[in-house]
């Protein structure tokens, strides 16, 4: 792993039971150009930078993004705006990290339960 990663949190083994495939992993990582990403990409959502750990320990809803050929999965947390978190396995160095971070809409985040890649965290 390169040292430009940090650790973000343990990953919350009781999210396997909603994923399609099991992580063994004990941490989420982050690179220090996600910032960067999130500011120039998704500027709205830079205020939560600083909450990716607490999103990730108590997103509300979990899903597996069917267009992505390698494993990965998003979580998603209500606050005044619904904030996702795309999380991906790096297949060469193995280890997940936090890809990407951004608003959708309560109209995404309802089709995304109706259909089936979305699900409610209990």
């Amino acid at each position: 792993m390169e040292n430009k990663l940090f650790k973000v949190c343990r990953f919350n083994k009781k999210l396997n039971s909603y994923l399609p495939f099991y992580i063994e992993d004990e941490y989420i990582y982050q690179s220090a150009g996600l910032a960067k990403h999130i500011q120039k990409r998704h500027p709205e959502c830079t205020p939560f930078l600083s909450s990716i750990a607490s999103i990730i320990n108590s997103s509300d809803y979990i899903g597996v993004n069917p267009n992505e050929s390698n494993p990965s999965f998003e979580l998603v947390k209500v606050f005044n705006k619904n904030i996702l978190i795309g999380i991906k396995l790096d297949i060469n160095n193995n280890y997940w990290y936090v890809a990407t971070l951004h608003s959708i809409t309560n109209g995404k985040l309802e089709h995304g339960l109706c259909n089936g890649r979305l699900q409610k965290i209990k």
